[in-house]
């Protein structure tokens, strides 16, 4: 698989559920520098884990659209705003924050990633335009 599909394969795959996406889609030595609304965070293997670990608990499914996937050799740059459904109310589906990514994918394997997000509000015209205008 190219870098490009396997960061494809990670974000299809049911992230919200999947109790072994950090196994399968990330290398023991995987960094995650998120700089985020609310700081800057670096989380290892066993951070991812528990990271998803949480995700599990709080959302029954999470969506992504995607305005950029570009591939530049073993490196993905993704930008894409991430939806969800809650457990506390399962049948709406909320927007909860804009992303982009670099991905370094290393023998088959997410290996390092470089990420900001920020919070999504939806009536902040001119942001969710420039979110929602061009889809990949």
């Amino acid at each position: 698989m190219s870098a490009k599909d396997i960061v494809k394969a990670f974000y299809s795959s049911d992230l919200a559920n999947d109790a072994n996406v950090v196994s399968k889609f990330f290398s023991k030595e995987s960094e995650l520098h998120w700089m985020s609304s609310q700081g800057f965070m670096l989380l290892k293997y066993d951070d991812i884990v528990i990271f998803f670990e949480g995700t599990r608990k709080s959302y029954n499914n999470l969506r992504f659209e995607f305005t950029h996937f570009i591939e530049a050799g073993d490196s993905i740059i993704t930008r894409h705003t991430i939806f969800a459904n809650t457990i506390e109310n399962p049948d709406d589906e909320v927007m909860l924050a804009h992303f982009s990514t670099i991905w370094e994918v290393k023998d088959g394997k997410l290996h390092r990633g470089y990420e900001i997000s920020h919070q999504a509000d939806e009536n902040d015209a001119a942001s969710m335009k420039s979110y929602t205008e061009r889809k990949v």
